[in-house]
């Protein structure tokens, strides 16, 4: 019981730790990549799919992504649904490719983006300390079950206390290096 409350707990920060690395993926930096346009959904033939899966998606500059539609049709929902999107990006229709400029940054939003990475942030340290209180929480049951002793019940908790520490770090180091790429011009 004891290898398994472990596991799975290691098993559930790792994913917090990679949903906080899809979050802040999602906040954009000075700079174009094509991953900013994974969560654009557009409507095609009545269903909501993902820009990627109806058209090409590249970089057509360091300031600028491509958007190449596979069907002639898709051009001007492809542009309305980036427009409508909530990342503030403006595309441009030239012939059947949709170009989409990245305006620069200014100071004051790159302290607001700064505040939201330090949200996310946070967010991923409660979800890592929950995943903690629910390992502790089970090996509670455990001793009450008396399936385990108290001594091993004290040592897997000091166990899981290093890994929600060994992960909180990780965290922390993941925040700092989104900061400082949205602080460099």
């Amino acid at each position: 019981m004891i290898s398994e409350v472990k596991k799975n707990t290691e098993a559930k920060m790792q994913k917090s730790i990679e949903a906080l690395k899809n979050d802040l993926a999602k906040v954009r930096t000075g700079r174009a990549h094509t991953g900013l346009l994974d969560h654009v959904q557009v409507d095609y033939y009545g269903s909501m799919v993902p820009v990627n899966q109806v058209a090409n998606i590249t970089l057509v500059d360091a300031r600028t992504i491509g958007v190449q539609p596979w069907e002639k049709g898709m051009g001007a929902k492809i542009e309305k649904a980036i427009r409508d999107s909530d990342l503030g990006l403006n595309p441009a229709a030239q012939g059947d490719l949709i170009r989409v400029p990245m305006p620069p940054l200014t100071e004051e939003r790159r302290r607001d983006l700064t505040k939201v990475v330090k949200g996310e942030g946070e967010n991923a340290k409660v979800a890592v300390r929950n995943l903690r209180r629910d390992a502790n929480n089970s090996l509670k049951e455990g001793v009450k079950s008396k399936e385990i002793s108290e001594d091993d019940e004290r040592r897997t908790q000091d166990d899981i206390q290093k890994l929600t520490d060994k992960y909180i770090a990780e965290v922390d180091k993941l925040v700092a290096q989104k900061e400082a790429e949205l602080m460099a011009v």
